[in-house]
This record gives C-alpha cells, structure tokens and sequence, in this order.
C-alpha cells in the first residue's frame, strides 16, 4: 500500500511538473514573439522617418506634412526606448512647426471649411513653414543621420 502511494506521489509530481514545464515553454515563446513584434514596429518606424525625411530633403513632400507625420513616429518611437530622448530639443524646427500646424484640419475635415477659410490656414501653414525652413532642413538632415545609422 505504501508503494502505490509513492508510486502515485511520484506520477503526480512528474505530471506537474510536465505541466509548469509546458507553461514556461509558452510563456516564453509569447514573450519571444511579443519582442519580435516590437522589433518589426521600430524597424517600421525607424523606416517610416527615414523615407518621409529623404522625401522632404528631395522636396517630395511638403514641410508640414512631413513635420505631421514624423513627429507622430517620433512620439511613437521615443516611447519604445529605454531611455527616451527630448526631441522637441533635438529638433526644435520639428517641434515649433509641428506646434503651430498640429491643430489644423486636414483630409475630410478640411472639406468642411469654405474656399476663404483653406486659404487662410494655408497661408498660415506657409508663413509658419518659411520661419522654421532652416532648422527644418537641419533636422531633416540630423534625423536622415540618425535613424539610417540605428538600423
């Protein structure tokens, strides 16, 4: 009677420990899948920022729409690293123009407001352009730099 009762002590410990040895396994393939995922989204990011930055250096795309966008990933990205950095220092050009248009409507919301009304935000968006069009150009460099080398 002794025997069947270690014998089954023993088949109970081996079946549990089967088991916490299977959720471990689990736990960490999610956890490897849960950082693979997160590697693939900066690397989408760090792309994002570097095609949209050598599109606004080839004047591709507009100041402001490139501001719009990549401040956005920036956010995104700064938030993923360990240490973040102040980006609103590092590109000051990107933070004082994201500032002053980030408020203004774009796509459907724009279609709401008369023809006079576009006008003016346009050329507000084109005065605020103008001011920053040198740091723009210097950031737009330093970001070209700094998210082609952290690939």
């Amino acid at each position: 009677m002794l025997y069947l009762i270690i014998t089954l002590g023993v088949v109970v410990l081996v079946a549990l420990s089967y088991y916490a040895g299977t959720l471990l396994w689990r736990v960490k393939q999610q956890e490897k899948a849960v950082e693979e995922e997160q590697t693939k989204r900066l690397n989408y990011i760090t792309d994002s920022i570097c095609h949209i930055a050598k599109a606004m250096k080839a004047e591709q795309c507009e100041p402001s729409e490139g501001v719009l966008r990549i401040w956005v990933l920036l956010e995104h990205y700064n938030k993923a690293q360990a240490e973040p950095k102040d980006y609103v220092e590092l590109y000051s050009g990107y933070s004082a123009l994201y500032s002053e248009i980030k408020d203004m409507p774009t796509h459907e919301a724009r279609k709401k407001f008369s023809k006079k009304d576009i006008l003016k935000l346009d050329l507000q968006r084109m005065e605020a352009e103008q001011k920053y069009a040198e740091q723009i150009v210097l950031d737009t460099s330093q970001l070209i730099l700094e998210f082609t080398l952290s690939k």
